[in-house]
Order: C-alpha cells, then structure tokens, then sequence
C-alpha cells in the first residue's frame, strides 16, 4: 500500500483522555449556545450529515439540532451505523443527495465526521453539480491506514484489512469548496492525515479538540456555521483573526512540513 507509514497514531494518553474530554466539550457547548446562535444564520439550503465510524445518526444529533435552529434544513444519513463503505452504501448516499437536491431545487452541503468525512468528499466528486460544499470533521483522507487508533475497529466493523486496500484516490479533493477541519490533539486520527492542501477551494481550520467531541464542540460548530453561511458561488476561507477569532483558531499553516503525508488516503475512522 502506498503511503507514509512513518506517521505514528496519536498516543496512548490522547487516546484515553478522548471520553473525558468530549464530555466537557459537550458541556462548554451547552454553555456557549448563546453565543454560537449569534453565528451568521442559514439561508434554508440542506445539509446532509455523515457520521463516523461505528456510530450512528445519534452522534449528529447536537449538530443537527444547532443547523435546524440556525435556519438550515439539516438531514441525518438514514443507514443506521457506520461499519464502512460496504456494497451498497455509497451508491445510496448518493441517492440520498441527488433527492435532496430534488425536493429542495437548491444545492446540499455536506458534512462528514471522521469516516464520515469520506462519504462526504467522495459524493462531491461524483454529483459535484449537487453540492454546494463540503465540511469533514478529524477525517484521515491521506497517509498510513495504521495512523489511525482505529484501523482494528474498522477491520472488525468492515471485514476489509487495511493493508490491503489502495485508496489514493480519496486524497484528492472535490471539486467544490472544501473545509477539513481537524486537532493536533486528536486522540484517534493523526491530525497530519486530515491536512488539505490548500487552493482557492481548499482550507483547513485547526481547533483544540478530541476526536470524539469533534463534532459538539463550540468552536467546530461555529466553524461549520461560518462556513455554511458563505453565499453560494462566493465561497471564501475562514477567517481565524477577526475579533477574538485567533484566540480560539490555531494557524494550521505552521509546521508545513508535516504536509507531506504521502497520497494514501484512510477510510478507517
């Protein structure tokens, strides 16, 4: 398989601090919605939301619950646990958003948490006339399968060995505006493997956050809120400086040279 294999996984301790710490970024959350509510609102348009690996439409349901009350019109994927991209699955992700798109008449955005993120990325380059944008979560797109804490999880749930699979393809981006949004201190996915390389459609926002809470966390979630408002065809990157952004967003532009990650993407987490 191609890749970096000299990326290490996060550590042990990151790894078991993950419960621990999504409780409390669950918990800062619940404290900080009133300020999140002041997050530019939505325009109505669908956002479908992918979860990560093992988990089901459950895990979503704080996110979902703040896009409904932003005003979007936020949809969970509908197959229940996420055990990998079996036969089948992605062919009905795909119709699920070419559906949307018909009942709505408008382009869906789509975000994807950790595995997730793939269905998310690999929609796009399939229907990129569908989708508005895309927004993934701690999602290991490139590097080592083993870069992960839970390749073993993902052959158990799939059936599929790592070190079989040749997923270079997934590294790629799609050809709609792109956000990965990711943590140096993930405790499950090597923040390296969730590195965009930058272009006018590609970005990356860097936050302080377990992987596990990712997707409750104040600063992703008005990160997501940010990013959805963008008017469509007028897409612009984040901007980590204004008012007290910088002292919650991280310059993910340093340390550059851990970029060079390999072109093996992950599809384990």
């Amino acid at each position: 398989m191609q890749g970096n294999s000299n990326i290490p996984p996060p550590s042990k301790l990151l790894l078991a601090l993950e419960g621990c710490r999504a409780l409390m970024e669950y918990g800062a959350t619940l404290a900080a919605l009133p300020i999140l509510h002041s997050a530019p609102r939505g325009d109505g348009h669908s956002v479908l939301i992918f979860p990560g690996l093992t988990a089901s439409d459950a895990s979503t349901l704080t996110l979902r619950g703040f896009l409904r009350a932003q005003g979007y019109e936020a949809h969970e994927w509908g197959l229940g646990l996420n055990l990998g991209p079996r036969e089948g699955v992605l062919d009905a992700c795909l119709d699920r958003v070419k559906r949307l798109r018909r009942q709505s008449g408008r382009k869906v955005s789509l975000i994807g948490w950790s595995l997730g993120g793939i269905y998310a990325r690999e929609m796009a380059k399939l229907a990129p006339e569908d989708v508005r944008c895309v927004i993934t979560l701690g999602t290991p797109f490139t590097g080592s399968p083993r870069a992960t804490n839970a390749w073993g999880i993902y052959e158990l749930a799939s059936g599929e060995r790592v070190d079989s699979m040749d997923n270079s393809r997934f590294a790629s981006p799609p050809p709609v505006p792109t956000t990965s949004i990711f943590s140096r201190t993930d405790g499950v996915v090597a923040w390296q493997c969730s590195l965009e390389r930058e272009t006018s459609k590609a970005e990356n926002i860097e936050v302080d956050a377990s992987h596990v809470g990712l997707g409750a966390h104040p600063t992703v979630i008005y990160a997501i809120a940010d990013r959805l408002a963008q008017p469509d065809g007028a897409w612009k990157k984040f901007d980590r400086t204004s008012g007290l952004r910088s002292l919650f967003y991280k310059d993910s532009h340093r340390d550059r040279e851990h970029h060079g990650v390999g072109t093996a993407a992950l599809v384990i987490a």
